[in-house]
């Protein structure tokens, strides 16, 4: 018997909430799609039930406070890109939201949707029949990783651009579920499990991104990428400098989650350059070489400390 198929579109965030809680089995939220539905399209993800959550008026917001800025989780990218209050504030942030996708793409796609975005592999996101005729992986059921060989871990690579740079800037998760609502650091919702590779709650939202104000951040981006549009990163990074002395580096593209390195202004960057070269998990599973990205590491934070310090 042919599973029943069911779309829904709540008004508030607790009424999408209670609705993912009656079909937990089942379902998957909706917001820009660009995600989910090409997934559900290669056989990668499958529900019966879409909860669209575009309806809801205050995932759409952006405010301003004394002590911090509070991003909608439904905020398109496009929309994001042109905030002139957020352009004041985090330039960068609105850099990186230019370098996802393409112009099309972007007037659907939300920050949330990027900051959730699935890990992704050359061997698993591809049509079922490629999927088949290759071998299955461990992401999809099978028993191998076929970009390592090895039976116990999946390398798929965390590709979010605007993570990154929100990481780097401090960012914190309004995050609701059934028994209410918590705030965490961004980087504390990533596992480096390729498979699993967030620990939020199925039937969870991401309410709002929330940075600090009052840090006077300083944010260098940069992206490696075959074409300027469409294509997922290979390798993003994010330096960032603050008022106190604090340094962040966050590497993405190259590992199942984003590596934060801390340190200070006036530490050792070639200690902080070996740090990212060990955390770092690259894996042949990508249009470039492992070799070339674990390279460009090197290159891009080395680039990100000359334009922060020079």
């Amino acid at each position: 018997m042919v599973a029943e198929k069911i779309y829904i579109k709540p008004a508030t965030a607790d009424e999408a909430i209670s609705m993912a809680y009656a079909h937990k089995d089942d379902f998957c939220y909706l917001a820009g799609g660009t995600d989910v539905l090409v997934n559900k399209y290669q056989g990668n993800k499958e529900c019966n039930c879409l909860i669209d959550i575009t309806g809801i008026a205050e995932m759409k917001q952006v405010t301003v406070t004394e002590s911090h800025v509070k991003i909608g989780a439904l905020v398109r990218l496009d929309d994001l890109a042109k905030h002139l209050i957020l352009q004041d504030h985090f330039p960068t942030l609105l850099v990186a939201a230019r370098e996802v996708a393409s112009p099309m793409l972007r007037k659907t796609a939300t920050i949330g949707g990027n900051v959730l975005c699935e890990n992704r592999c050359s061997f698993y996101n591809q049509s079922e029949w490629w999927r088949e005729a290759v071998g299955y992986c461990l992401k999809c059921d099978g028993d191998v990783c076929i970009a390592t060989g090895g039976k116990k871990a999946c390398f798929s690579k965390f590709v979010s651009d605007t993570a990154p740079v929100l990481i780097s800037a401090s960012a914190q998760l309004e995050i609701a579920d059934i028994d209410g609502t918590h705030f965490a650091d961004l980087e504390s919702i990533y596992t480096g499990d390729g498979i699993q590779p967030r620990n939020l709650p199925e039937t969870a939202l991401i309410l709002n991104i929330i940075l600090p104000l009052g840090h006077d951040f300083r944010i260098v981006f940069k992206k490696l990428r075959p074409r300027l549009a469409v294509d997922f990163t290979s390798l993003t990074t994010a330096v960032s400098a603050d008022k106190h002395g604090n340094l962040r580096m966050v590497i993405g593209g190259v590992d199942p989650k984003p590596v934060l390195i801390k340190g200070r202004t006036d530490g050792n960057k070639v200690d902080y350059i070996k740090s990212a070269l060990q955390k770092t998990r690259v894996v042949d599973n990508d249009f470039y070489s492992r070799k070339y990205r674990r390279d460009m590491i090197r290159v891009f934070l080395e680039q990100s400390f000359e334009e922060l310090f020079s």
